[in-house]
C-alpha cells in the first residue's frame, strides 16, 4: 500500500514510521522544506506548494491536525475519494490494546494524563498519548495494557473505526473556528469520539456544562454524569466535604471546580478500565496542576501573580478568571475566530491590560475604564504591576493563541514566569 502522510511534525513523523513498520510504502509531505531534512532514504519527502498530482497512485492518506479541512491537500484528498484517517485513527486500527478517548474545548490533558496515573497506581501498564505530546503512532507498535488518548477535533474529524471503551466530552464551547469554519462542525467532530461504542462502554460528560450535556443526548452508549460541584444522579462528583467516584470516597481536594470536575472523570475513566480504589485516592491526594495551567509564580504584598498561558481560548481564561475573587488580567494574542466579549465582561475583573492583535478586540468589548493596552508582554506586567492591589490576582489568561508573539504557550508562559520574577525578585512567602 502507498501511503501519504501530510505533515512532518511530531505526529506526522510518527505516522510515517508506523507506517514503515506496517511494510507500507510512505511519503511525506510538508511545505517546509526544513522540516523535512533527517527524514530517512526509505521514505519520499515531498516539499513546497501543495500539487493535486502527488495524489496519484496513492491508496491511503493519513493527516496531521496542522491541514485544516476546507483548504490544502485535504479537499483535493476528499474529492479524489482516496481514503483519509488522522494520525490517530491510523495508530488505532489494529491496536492491540484498550484505549480510553478523552476530548472537550478544555481540560483534556488534565483528565487524560491524570487517568493514566490512576492506572499505573493501580499496577496497570498504562500510557498516556495522542494530543497531550507523544504521538499514538509512537505507541501503537508495542502498546501497553492501556493506552489513555487525548483527542483533540482535528484528530476526531477523521475517523472510521476508532473505538475507544471509556470516552469522556468534557465541555464544548466555541473554539478552532479558523479550522472547522463553524461551531456546528466543530461540535460533529467532538462527538465522533462516541460513534462507534456500544452499551458496554462509557461516556463521561461534565453535567454542569451545557454544551457537553448537549452533545451526548444522542449516545446510545452509557453515559455517566460527573460534576465538580455536586454529585449528579446516575454519577459522580462531590459534597461539601468528600470527592465520591465508583468505589469509593476520598477528602474532597484544596482545588476550584474545574479541576475538581478534572479529577471525577479521570477517577470515572480509570475506575472503568480497572484502576483501584487506592490508585485513584493516591494520585488526586497528589495532583498538581501542569504548568501553565493557573500555576502561582509567587505572591508580593498580597498580590498574586498566575501563569495561566494555556488558557488559549476564551472558555478557559473565563474559567480562570471565575477561580479568582478580583483579577488584573493580560489577555490578548491571536484570536481564533472567537468572541471575546465575554472574557472582557467577566464578573471577578478589575482591570484589562490586553496584549498582541487581539488587543484592539478587547478594547472595543471592555467596559468604560477597564482597558489599557500594552506594547508586549514586559509592558503589561509593568502596567499589572502598578494597578494591583492587596487581594488581586495578577493572571496571564490570554483567551488567545500565542502565534502573534511567541512560538507556543508554552513560551509565552516561560516569558511571563520570567519577566515577574525579574521584576519582584523571590517570592515573598504568602
Amino acid at each position: 500500500m502507498r501511503v501519504l502522510v501530510l505533515g512532518a511534525a511530531v505526529s506526522g513523523l510518527a505516522a510515517a514510521r508506523l507506517a514503515h513498520s506496517r511494510g507500507h510504502d510512505v511519503l511525506l509531505y510538508d511545505r517546509r522544506r526544513e522540516a523535512l531534512h533527517g527524514v530517512g532514504a526509505d521514505t519520499v519527502v515531498l516539499a513546497g506548494e501543495w500539487q493535486p498530482a502527488e495524489l496519484r497512485d496513492i491508496d491511503l492518506v493519513v493527516t496531521s491536525p496542522g491541514f485544516p479541512e476546507h483548504e490544502g491537500p485535504i479537499p483535493d484528498v476528499l474529492a479524489a475519494g482516496i481514503p483519509l484517517l488522522s494520525e490517530m485513527q491510523f495508530a488505532a486500527t489494529d491496536l492491540k490494546a484498550n484505549y480510553a478517548a478523552v476530548t472537550g474545548t478544555n481540560g483534556k490533558t488534565t483528565v487524560t494524563a491524570a487517568a493514566a496515573d490512576m492506572l499505573a497506581a493501580s499496577g496497570i501498564d498504562a500510557v498516556a498519548a495522542g494530543n497531550i505530546g507523544k504521538a499514538l503512532s509512537d505507541v501503537a507498535h508495542d502498546p501497553p495494557a492501556v493506552v489513555v488518548i487525548e483527542a483533540s477535533s482535528f484528530q476526531l474529524r477523521f475517523i472510521d473505526s476508532f473505538h475507544p471503551v471509556a470516552a469522556a466530552i468534557l465541555n464544548i464551547a466555541p473554539d478552532h473556528l479558523d479550522w472547522h469554519q463553524d461551531l456546528g462542525e466543530y461540535v460533529a467532530a467532538k462527538q465522533r469520539i462516541f460513534e462507534n461504542q456500544t452499551g458496554d462502554d462509557i461516556l463521561v460528560y461534565d453535567a454542569d456544562d451545557e454544551g457537553a450535556t448537549a452533545a451526548v443526548a444522542t449516545a446510545a452508549t452509557r453515559r455517566i454524569p460527573v460534576s465538580g460541584e455536586r454529585v449528579p444522579p446516575g454519577g459522580y462528583g462531590v459534597t461539601e466535604e468528600e470527592l465520591v467516584f465508583e468505589g469509593g470516597t476520598i477528602p474532597r481536594p484544596d482545588l476550584d471546580r474545574a479541576y475538581t470536575m478534572d479529577l471525577v472523570a479521570a477517577a470515572t475513566i480509570a475506575a472503568h478500565l480497572g484502576a483501584s480504589t487506592d490508585g485513584i485516592a493516591a494520585t488526586i491526594a497528589s495532583f498538581v496542576p501542569g504548568r501553565h495551567r493557573r500555576s502561582t509564580v509567587g505572591v508580593w504584598d498580597e498580590v498574586a501573580w498566575v501563569n495561566d498561558s494555556k488558557a488559549t481560548n476564551p472558555h478557559a481564561a473565563l474559567a480562570s478568571v471565575a477561580a479568582f475573587d478580583s483579577v488584573v488580567l493580560i489577555a490578548g494574542g491571536r484570536n481564533k475566530g472567537l468572541d471575546l466579549a465575554p472574557l472582557a465582561n467577566a464578573a471577578t475583573l478589575r482591570r484589562v491590560i490586553g496584549i498582541g492583535e487581539a488587543a484592539t478586540e478587547l478594547e472595543s468589548s471592555s467596559p468604560p475604564g477597564r482597558f489599557e493596552a500594552a506594547r508586549d508582554l514586559g509592558d503589561a506586567i509593568a502596567s499589572a504591576d502598578r494597578i494591583a492591589q492587596p487581594g488581586d490576582t495578577v493572571l496571564l489568561a490570554p483567551g488567545c493563541a500565542s502565534f502573534d508573539m511567541f512560538d507556543s504557550y508554552e513560551q509565552r508562559g516561560e516569558e511571563f514566569t520570567r519577566l515577574v520574577l525579574e521584576l519582584k525578585g523571590e517570592d515573598d512567602g504568602q
